[in-house]
């Protein structure tokens, strides 16, 4: 993902500077790496919101938490996975 958004910010700023379609070619390399990132975090790829166990901290362990969602998570929220108990967050009316 580092390499998508890279390239996506390197064409907003060739846009910047006058490559006509840099910024638009650019924002949909970052939509594509955000949606990416995203996708990896509802796969278990992705780091959960909160500490993991010693067994799932190495970063090619996949975490089986995913599945049914991380508590006060919101992109599993945004995917309807509820993930446990969902305390009120700060900014959420």
């Amino acid at each position: 993902m580092p390499s998508i958004t890279t390239a996506g910010t390197l064409a907003i700023g060739m846009g910047v500077i006058g490559w006509r379609p840099g910024i638009w070619s650019g924002l949909i390399a970052l939509v594509a790496a955000a949606l990416i990132t995203w996708g990896l975090h509802l796969a278990g790829w992705g780091k959960p919101p909160n500490p993991r166990s010693v067994d799932q901290r190495g970063l090619t362990v996949r975490d089986r938490s995913a599945r049914e969602g991380h508590t006060n998570c919101r992109g599993c929220r945004l995917a309807g996975r509820r993930g446990g108990a969902l305390p009120d967050m700060p900014g959420d009316s």
